[in-house]
């Protein structure tokens, strides 16, 4: 692979709201240029979704072994998928970048998580596999999250800056970025789908609050944000980052379904607003991905606690529900290439880090 070379790169990313497997292709030379095509997400059925949430927290053992395997199966799946819907043959596609799934992330400890098999998705699909992404950022002092900046400088190289771009999943994260074209830094913003989802599961028999209804009808209890708001992590600098169950929602447990989805809908809203004082400069504009962009109860939360339009990313015509899957398909192409995945500025590492593994498909 060469410096200049377009690649044919395919991303799978398996987020922290445990919906399901996003899977996109990619264009790229890992650098600038950077075309994005065919996408598309296989969800999860519900009795997998539930052997996963069993094991996150976990670092290893029989169990995670099991549910691995099952993962790694379901991305090959969806990478049949995809190939099926875009018209390409295995054997066109380059490169596969393969996050797998977030399972424990401490990197205050050196520990971050993700599991997926690489070598066997090499195997299942006969296309060479880039994965683990994370624990070298980690182990050279890193937080390993968030690794989307790069991908979002590529994107956005043409857009008005300084300009935010939040990908709201489990975890909400903001990609900012200044006028010089160095100025990249990122960072966890706090909670995203991730409680209200637990909640409303819990509290409602839903698997997420769909356009924000159920908090559109609730009141926030203001005294429970302001405990919520209380946690270290809003004032600690960035870059910083999160596990998906860092912060304990039992403030909420008192209220009504719809209080409590008000509640941690505006905790996610207050968590990137009070992320403002961590950047260089306001945004001029705030660009939305991820699920949490179709809640419009959420959307206005932010809107309102940031005093701007926060728009959805599909208004420039990319994929919001696409981006963090094309951002592995790009940081794959980074990895062969040697080229930094992350930055001080993205994830606290000490100087410009790669990582990465790589598993070409066993030999016919």
């Amino acid at each position: 692979m060469s410096m200049t070379e377009m690649v044919l790169a395919l991303g799978l990313m398996s987020g922290t709201s445990l919906d399901g497997i996003d899977a996109a292709l990619v264009c790229t030379d890992g650098r600038e240029r950077v075309w994005t095509g065919v996408h598309l997400t296989l969800p999860y059925d519900d009795g997998f979704r539930d052997r996963l949430r069993a094991v996150l927290g976990r670092v290893g053992g029989a169990e995670v072994r099991a549910v691995e395997g099952e993962l790694t199966r379901l991305h090959a799946r969806a990478v049949a998928a995809l190939l099926d819907q875009a018209g390409v043959a295995p054997r066109d596609v380059d490169l596969i970048g393969f996050h797998g799934h977030t399972i424990h992330h401490a990197p205050h400890q050196g520990v971050t998580r993700q599991i997926g098999d690489g070598a066997l998705l090499a195997d299942l699909t006969g296309i060479p596999v880039v994965n683990d992404f994370r624990s070298a950022d980690v182990a050279a002092g890193g937080q390993g999250a968030p690794l989307v900046p790069l991908f979002h400088r590529a994107l956005a190289a043409r857009l008005p800056r300084p300009v935010a771009l939040l990908n709201i999943g489990g975890v909400a994260n903001v990609t900012w970025l200044g006028r010089d074209a160095d100025a990249v830094l990122g960072f966890d913003t706090g909670p995203g789908n991730a409680l209200i989802d637990d909640w409303v599961r819990a509290k409602a028999g839903l698997a997420y609050d769909d356009g924000g209804a159920l908090a559109a009808r609730g009141t926030v209890d203001m005294a429970v944000l302001d405990a919520l708001m209380a946690h270290p992590y809003f004032a600690a600098a960035a870059p910083k980052s999160l596990d998906r169950d860092a912060f304990n929602p039992a403030p909420v447990a008192h209220l009504s379904p719809a209080d409590g989805a008000a509640t941690l809908t505006h905790f996610t809203a207050a968590a990137v607003a009070a992320g403002l004082a961590h950047l260089p400069a306001a945004p001029r504009t705030w660009l939305a991905c991820g699920g949490g962009r179709h809640n419009a109860t959420l959307m206005r939360a932010l809107s309102d606690r940031l005093g701007v339009s926060v728009d959805s990313v599909d208004d420039l015509g990319w994929s919001g529900d696409a981006l963090e899957a094309q951002a592995f398909g790009y940081l794959a192409v980074r990895s062969r290439l040697g080229l930094p995945l992350s930055l001080p500025g993205t994830t606290g590492v000490p100087a410009p880090q790669t990582g990465g593994q790589f598993h070409p498909p066993p030999r016919v």
